[in-house]
């Protein structure tokens, strides 16, 4: 019997937490900020030593520029700073990285460095590490449509052509699996405008731990919850079962 994959090939995070993690502790957020980049490294080198295909990290949403114009520019010197920091584990762990979002409007420094890590790494076949950077999935999914719509202006497609295939190729996710695994820290009872097309089947975990407080052990515990649950897709759990009941020779 082929065995099912003991690992999400895909894992999605919404790092949560942060400020408030910083405000217990009667430090300011931009502390907390830092704190948090520690936590990415662990998690990063945790899912390569696990094997996982692909780490999703929701690091800057669309809507974070509205934030005081001193913490935007902080956040933007720690992901500088992260890269450059990082490249070369990158490289020592055959890490490939990739973003997703509205990338023009990162500042022109930080998307020197950004660019540059991504060209350096582009051919490493390990892990795919995707910072979700400038993002909003109702964004995406807005300009998908657009991208779509232009193809079906110039005749390229027709417009009976579209399908789910047709928008998820036009994602900024295109060419990536579907998360497995989406984990949110701090509590929060909400997907907050991640991965929506994306995570239609993704399983859920969620941990009231703050983002700067999470470690390998929250990392097993959200996987180890993940290998309990059934994945039906709109099955039921007889039709799973006889699923598995097919032989791989």
């Amino acid at each position: 019997m082929q065995e099912e994959r003991k690992i999400p090939s895909h894992i999605a995070i919404i790092m949560d937490g942060n400020g408030r993690w910083a405000k217990q502790r009667r430090l300011n957020r931009i502390q907390g900020h830092r704190r948090a980049t520690e936590t990415v490294r662990t998690v990063v080198m945790t899912c390569r030593e696990l094997n996982v295909d692909v780490l999703t990290l929701y690091t800057f949403s669309l809507e974070n520029w509205k934030r005081p114009r001193a913490e935007v520019k902080a956040l933007m010197m720690l992901l500088k700073q992260f890269l450059i920091e990082e490249f070369e584990e990158m490289q020592e762990n055959n890490v490939r990285l990739i973003a997703s979002g509205r990338l023009q409007l990162i500042p022109s420094d930080v998307r020197f460095i950004l660019d540059n890590v991504i060209s350096k790494t582009s051919s490493n076949n390990g892990m795919i590490l995707n910072l979700a950077l400038s993002y909003g999935s109702r964004a995406e999914i807005v300009d998908a449509i657009k991208k779509i719509a232009a193809r079906v202006k110039t005749g390229e497609i027709d417009v009976s052509d579209i399908d789910e295939k047709e928008v998820t190729d036009n994602l900024y996710t295109a060419g990536l699996p579907d998360p497995d695994l989406m984990i949110r820290t701090s509590g929060e009872m909400r997907i907050s405008n991640f991965l929506l097309w994306q995570s239609a089947y993704s399983e859920i975990w969620i941990t009231p731990v703050l983002w700067p407080d999470f470690k390998k052990e929250h990392l097993f515990a959200a996987i180890e919850d993940y290998q309990k649950r059934e994945r039906r897709f709109g099955l039921t759990g007889e039709q799973i079962q006889e699923k598995k009941k097919v032989f791989i020779y």
